[in-house]
């Protein structure tokens, strides 16, 4: 088993409240770490159909077959557990008693606010971060391999290859969760945004545009898009709204929660098609955001990355808001430094007076520039 960074805060957090929420991905390795780090707890699947049936039609009983507490599976499945859940919870002062798991962050927060909020603390748990997979003789050989291969531990874990992992993947979870979260018929146009979704990683979201080109109106987008956040697939990265110029963009910018899924969406077959692709570009940038978000998640911490852009083109990737000042993070797909990676770090810093700033870029060797400006291998970086 490879080690998830996330594991020390699990065992923190199931200390502390009564109740821990690991969240992430259908596939990302929850139930996985769960079992692992509670090997004396029951394990409970409400994937499971009879067990699911059970805990539906009679919750209270269900429930009492656990007094000492279980790691309950995907408990989105019956959220009638959580209301009988609280009182459970309220006569125990006990740490740790259940453990939930759940891939559909919206069905769950929506449970949880109304019934457990206080007595329960969350973690995110997403695919494997590269600094999990370092030591490892499963690292990615070079960034091409780390961009088509993606995090999902399956990947890693069993002699499968990706691209006929993640085709299954994406059907699985149109066909299974997606129903569950919205009673969405059309699933072929729900597919067809999602493909046309990873055509625009990178890019500002533009969902007047993204209707038109899947024929569907704009109230559908917003829905869809919504499902595709809250079940970890796509990730809108805000623009930081700090008025430094009256001209700013206010609108999201688009990635997926991992370059795996994205190359597959994209009809990418294999690393090498990689090198020329178009979007080779954008497709690192997400990588790149991506590790920052699960370095962040496996340190239980809050996301706190921004994008700034004005309407004139200046821009900068990443800005990471550190409460007393914005730090600034450029992302380039080039494995060659050009004076051109600089140019929007030395804007941003002209225009706060401030100094400091990463590069981020796909080569192998780090360097420290003048005006505190880091340059950061895409193999090295803990931002």
């Amino acid at each position: 088993m490879i080690e998830r960074a996330a594991a020390k805060q699990v065992i923190s957090l199931a200390s502390q409240f009564k109740s821990l929420a690991i969240v992430g991905p259908r596939q990302s390795g929850k139930t996985t770490l769960a079992k692992y780090i509670f090997k004396t707890k029951p394990y409970v699947s409400l994937e499971n159909p009879d067990t699911r049936q059970f805990a539906i039609n009679d919750p209270r009983s269900f429930l009492e077959q656990y007094p000492k507490g279980a790691v309950l599976d995907e408990i989105q499945r019956a959220p009638d557990l959580f209301s009988y859940l609280q009182q459970i919870l309220d006569d125990n002062k006990k740490p740790g008693q259940f453990i939930l798991t759940g891939s559909n962050n919206f069905l769950l927060q929506e449970n949880i606010s109304q019934s457990l909020a206080g007595r329960i603390a969350y973690i995110f748990l997403l695919p494997f971060s590269l600094a999990e997979l370092k030591g490892t003789e499963q690292m990615p050989a070079g960034i091409n391999e780390a961009l088509f291969r993606g995090g999902y531990p399956a990947i890693y874990d069993q002699p499968v290859e990706p691209v006929k992992w993640y085709p299954n993947y994406i059907s699985t979870y149109i066909e299974r969760d997606v129903r569950q979260i919205k009673n969405i018929s059309n699933l072929g146009a729900f597919e067809r945004v999602l493909k046309l979704c990873a055509g625009r990683i990178g890019q500002l979201m533009n969902m007047h545009n993204l209707a038109i080109e899947a024929g569907v109106d704009h109230k559908t987008i917003s829905s869809w898009l919504s499902v595709l956040e809250s079940s970890f697939i796509i990730y809108l990265l805000r623009p930081h709204f700090q008025n430094f110029n009256k001209r700013i963009v206010k609108t999201p910018k688009l990635y997926f929660y991992d370059t795996g899924l994205a190359c597959s969406l994209l009809g990418i077959q294999k690393p090498s098609q990689l090198a020329t692709h178009p979007l080779k570009g954008n497709l690192f940038e997400n990588f790149v955001i991506s590790e920052m978000i699960k370095n962040r998640f496996n340190r239980n911490e809050s996301n706190n990355l921004y994008f700034w852009r004005d309407n004139t083109g200046n821009e900068i990737d990443i800005l990471i808001d550190e409460g007393t000042r914005l730090y600034p993070v450029e992302i380039k797909s080039g494995k060659t430094i050009t004076p051109d990676y600089f140019k929007g770090i030395h804007f941003w810093n002209k225009l706060t007076g401030k100094e400091g700033g990463s590069i981020i870029y796909a080569g192998d060797q780090a360097q420290k520039r003048s005006g505190a400006i880091d340059i950061l291998p895409w193999n090295k970086f803990d931002l």
